[in-house]
C-alpha cells in the first residue's frame, strides 16, 4: 500500500472500538454467568480470535449487528476440544491464559508466526507461582504452551515494569484462586480490567503507592453478565489525528474517543510539541470518559517525552515517531524497551522505516531519538506483519515529499478494519501499491 502527499484532510470520523476493552468484554462475558451485551466491539482480527476462544471455552457468542454482540456465559470455562489459536492477538492470549488457569482444565494456546515469537513467561511465570502447571511444546517462553489449571493459590506479585497484560492475567487467575491476590505496579498501567471487573460484580481494591498502585482481588468472586459500551480506541484515533497534524491545511475530528487518563499520554505529548488539539463534547459512556478530538495542522517542535509516560502510551510511540519526523528539533523517546517485544521489535522497525524515508534517527537499547524537519519519503517500509508500523508510515507518506510504501498492509485489519477507506474519506491519497 502506498501513501502520497495529500491535499488538506477534512472531516469527522469515528474510531474503531477500543481493542483493550473489546478483548476484556469478550473474556469476562465468557467467565460470567448470564448474558453480556456489548455495543461498539472492535471487529478486528485480534478480537474475533478472542471471540472464537470464548466459544471454545463453552460460552455462546452471537453477533447481533455491526459492533453489537451477545455473550452468554456458563459461569466458568469448560475444557476446549481444540487448540486455542489466538492468531496475532498478544493481549488476547495473555489474558485468556490467566483466565483459563483458574479452572480445572487443560488447554493448549497457540498463535501465528508473529505471536509465536513473543515472550509468554512474563505471564506464565506468575501463573506457575499460583499453582498452574505448564508444558511448553517447543522453545520455553514461546507458544505453543499447554496450561493445566485449577487449585490456584493467591500471590502478591510486584512488577518491575508496569504492564496491564501481566496485571490483568494475574487478576483473572486470582478470581478463582484461594486467598487475596495482589499486583503492585511501579507506575500505573491501563486499568480497564479493574473497571470492567467491577461492572461484572467483582470487588477490586486499589491503593495508591507513589507513582504506581497496588491492586487487590479476593478469590472466589462470581461474575454476572452485564452491558458493556465500548468507546473509540485512542490508539486507533491517533492515526487520523496525526494525519491532521502533519498535512498542511487539515482539520480532522475523531468522535467518541476514550479519554481514560491512563490512555491519553500521546495527546499530552502532542500538546507539549505545540499541536492544535482540542477536545469537545466530553461525556461518560460505558464507565469511561469520552470526547470528540479535533486535530489541526500544526508547527510541531521536538520534546523529551517523560519516561514515566511510557506505560500510558506504549502502543502510540510508532505514530509519535512519525509525527516527530515533521517536528523542528529532536524528539527523545527513552524508557520504551517494551516496544521491542510487541508484535515486532517496534524500535528497530521504526528506526529502519524512518531512515528509509530520509529521517535522521538515533537508536538506543531502550529507546530512540528522531530529528525532524522536512521528510523526503520515497522508501518501501518492511513492517514484519505489524499493523502499527504499517499505519504510522502510511501517515508519514501523506505529508512526505515522495510516496511511502508499506509491504504488508493486510494485517492492519487486526486493530483497524476499514483504515484505508476511512482515511480516503478524509481526503488521504492512500491506495494499493502498483
Amino acid at each position: 500500500m502506498t501513501a502520497r502527499q495529500s491535499p488538506s484532510l477534512k472531516g469527522a470520523v469515528r474510531a474503531p472500538g477500543d481493542k483493550s476493552m473489546s478483548h476484556r468484554s469478550m473474556i469476562l462475558g465468557a467467565m460470567a454467568t448470564g448474558v453480556t451485551e456489548v455495543d461498539g466491539l472492535l471487529e478486528g482480527d485480534d478480537v474475533l480470535a478472542t471471540a472464537r476462544a470464548a466459544e471454545a471455552f463453552g460460552a455462546t457468542v452471537e453477533r447481533l449487528g455491526e459492533g453489537r454482540w451477545r455473550i452468554t456465559g456458563r459461569g466458568g470455562f469448560a475444557a476446549p476440544s481444540e487448540v486455542i489459536d489466538c492468531g496475532n492477538a498478544g493481549t488476547g492470549v495473555r489474558l485468556l491464559m490467566g483466565a483459563a488457569a483458574g479452572y480445572p482444565i487443560s488447554v493448549t494456546f497457540d498463535g501465528d508466526d508473529s505471536l509465536r515469537k513473543r515472550p509468554m513467561k512474563r505471564v506464565t511465570g506468575p501463573l506457575a507461582d499460583m499453582g498452574a502447571r505448564l508444558a511448553w511444546q517447543g522453545a520455553e517462553d514461546r507458544l505453543p504452551v499447554t496450561i493445566h489449571g485449577g487449585t490456584l493459590t493467591a500471590i502478591d506479585y510486584v512488577q518491575t515494569v508496569a504492564s496491564a497484560q501481566i496485571k490483568s492475567a494475574i487478576l483473572l487467575a486470582g478470581l478463582n484462586a484461594e486467598g487475596v491476590t495482589s499486583v503492585t505496579e511501579p507506575e500505573k498501567s491501563r486499568d480497564h480490567t479493574e473497571r470492567m471487573l467491577r461492572a461484572f460484580g467483582a470487588e477490586v481494591g486499589v491503593e495508591e503507592q507513589g507513582e504506581g498502585w497496588r491492586v487487590t482481588l479476593q478469590g472466589g468472586q462470581p461474575l454476572t453478565g452485564t452491558v458493556v459500551s465500548v468507546p473509540g480506541d485512542p490508539s486507533s484515533a491517533a492515526f487520523p489525528l496525526a494525519a491532521g497534524l502533519v498535512v498542511p491545511g487539515s482539520e480532522v475530528t475523531v468522535e467518541g474517543v476514550m479519554l481514560n487518563p491512563l490512555r491519553t499520554g500521546l495527546f499530552e505529548t502532542w500538546r507539549e510539541m505545540g499541536a492544535d488539539l482540542t477536545i469537545t463534547n466530553r461525556r461518560i459512556a460505558g464507565g469511561e470518559e469520552v470526547g470528540d478530538v479535533t486535530a489541526r495542522h500544526s508547527a510541531l517542535k521536538g520534546v523529551v517525552v517523560p519516561e514515566s509516560r511510557a506505560a500510558s502510551m506504549i502502543d502510540e510511540y510508532p505514530i509519535l515517531a512519525a509525527t516527530a519526523a515533521f517536528a523542528e528539533g529532536v524528539t527523545v523517546m527513552r524508557g520504551v524497551g517494551e516496544m521491542r517485544v510487541k508484535e515486532s521489535d517496534r524500535i528497530a522497525l521504526m528506526v529502519a522505516g524512518l531512515r528509509a524515508c530520509g529521517v535522521a534517527v538515533e537508536e538506543e537499547p531502550e529507546g530512540f531519538l528522531v530529528t525532524g524537519g522536512s521528510v523526503k519519503g520515497g522508501g518501501t517500509v518492511h513492517t514484519a506483519h505489524d499493523h502499527r508500523i504499517a499505519m504510522s508510515h502510511l501517515v508519514l507518506g501523506l505529508a512526505a515529499d515522495e510516496p511511502v510504501t508499506v509491504d504488508e498492509p493486510g494485517m492492519i485489519a487486526t486493530s483497524f478494519p476499514g483504515f484505508e477507506q476511512l482515511m480516503r474519506g478524509l481526503g488521504a491519497d492512500i491506495a494499493a501499491a502498483e
